[in-house]
């Protein structure tokens, strides 16, 4: 897997990028877009295969939030070395690599998907299916490095958006099955995938390209873990991201276990929130482009806030339609706010370089350079918070048989992470904490 390597890459000139930059990299981000959504829908798979799961598999409730939370969690932690795979094979190489690699979690969901099967072999199955998360953080990565700062928070947006669209696809391919064959044949899901891993690795191959001054950097490794606003932004993608990719698992099982859903009504539902939330991640890292990621991302939090609010509300009522609007409501804002922290990161580097006195040029490529880093690891604690969700919601309706404790819990962590960005980035810029050497170009974090 040699490849093909570009030896010169520089999309913050202007003249580079008009005349030779900006196809190449469009390119790579639409077969980016294809290998991470057929990522996600394998790692979203298991929210999808509890619902084929009746009672001759023998497994509860409680058994199956434990299934999707082995999922998000090994999806979590793949993040990182994830990140830093592609500096070292190159991000055409490591996005065939990776892609072709979900073929072992779908043949494996393939054998184990019967009635017999034990518990233990479920968990194995729906941990290998951790690897599709992190494809997105080796797609991240890779595209972070194509575009010039003013155009990313758009191809960000609209990677990750199309990454996430896998979640209400496989959903969305497992409503039809149980609609048209029945709950008993969830192999079907799985012979719709297992080519278009095939084509994903196929299209990677054939499409994509590597980028030679993208290499691994240790010291940009460690100065990213040192780095305060690495955590902070962390932090707040748990809110964002953690809340998309756990209620995105969860959402049918809450649905079923608290509303007495059947798996088809169940899955009728399941999919509009998660596809509401990928489309719109786009938007929020265009907006943020326009008028600056921690403005977008504070006003978001607080709509989450007031989502949730609805939300445990119509747990408390017994609401179901009241609870689809708030939960929805969520699903869009969590989308909305993928975006606009996503963009934060790349902004708040090159910032903080301006403001050491470096010169324009310098201080996009300390940006790059540190936020190709920290994206990994703000990705793969983020993708916690997911696990944080369903653990919740396990532990929830364990002991009191609803959610709506849960929901209180959520709304905790909103308000926290409103208040962190207001402190953070809103109330003084990121400017202020490095004494600058010389006066800084605004750059809209």
């Amino acid at each position: 897997m040699a490849g093909r390597w570009i030896d010169r890459w520089e999309p913050e000139d202007d003249t580079f990028w008009r005349e030779t930059g900006r196809p190449v990299a469009r390119r790579n981000l639409f077969l980016s877009v294809f290998c991470e959504h057929v990522g996600f829908s394998i790692w979203s798979l298991w929210s999808v295969m509890v619902l084929f799961m009746g009672p001759a598999y023998g497994v509860d409730p409680a058994g199956k939030f434990f299934l999707i939370s082995v999922a998000t969690l090994v999806g979590a932690l793949v993040r990182i070395p994830y990140t830093f795979a592609v500096a070292r094979f190159g991000g055409r190489n490591w996005s065939v690599f990776s892609a072709l690699l979900l073929l072992v979690p779908a043949g494996a969901a393939w054998f184990a998907m019967e009635p017999g099967t034990s518990y233990g072999t479920f968990l194995l199955v729906a941990a290998l299916a951790g690897v599709g998360g992190g494809n997105f953080a080796s797609s991240m990565t890779n595209i972070n490095a194509f575009f010039p700062l003013r155009e990313k928070g758009w191809a960000l947006g609209l990677n990750a958006g199309g990454g996430n669209i896998g979640v209400p696809v496989v959903q969305l391919v497992g409503l039809l099955v149980i609609a048209t064959a029945g709950a008993t044949h969830p192999r079907v899901v799985l012979a719709v995938y297992l080519p278009l891993i095939a084509l994903a690795g196929l299209a990677a191959a054939l499409g994509m390209d590597n980028l030679a001054p993208v290499r691994n950097d240790t010291g940009a490794v460690g100065e990213a873990l040192r780095e305060g606003h690495t955590w902070i932004m962390a932090f707040l993608y748990i809110g964002t991201f953690g809340s998309f990719i756990g209620y995105s698992f969860a959402f049918g099982l809450v649905l079923q276990t608290q509303f007495g859903r059947t798996p088809l009504q169940a899955a009728s539902l399941t999919f509009i929130g998660p596809l509401l939330g990928s489309l719109i991640r786009p938007v929020g890292g265009r907006l943020a482009d326009r008028h600056g990621g921690a403005r977008i991302t504070l006003t978001n939090f607080a709509a989450m806030a007031a989502a949730t609010c609805v939300v445990l509300y119509a747990s408390a009522q017994k609401s179901l339609p009241v609870f689809l609007a708030g939960f929805i409501a969520l699903f869009a804002l969590g989308g909305l706010g993928n975006g606009s922290t996503f963009k934060m990161i790349p902004g708040i580097f090159q910032a903080k370089g301006l403001a050491r006195g470096l010169d324009p040029q310098a201080a996009a490529a300390y940006g790059r350079r540190l936020s190709g880093a920290a994206m990994g690891l703000v990705g793969a604690i983020g993708a916690l918070g997911g696990l944080a969700i369903n653990l919740v919601f396990r532990q929830s309706f364990q002991t009191t048989g609803t959610g709506t404790a849960a929901y209180a819990a959520f709304l905790a962590c909103y308000a926290a992470c409103f208040t962190v960005t207001w402190a953070v980035y809103i109330r003084r810029p990121v400017e202020a904490a490095v004494p600058a050497t010389a006066p800084p170009a605004p750059v809209k974090v």
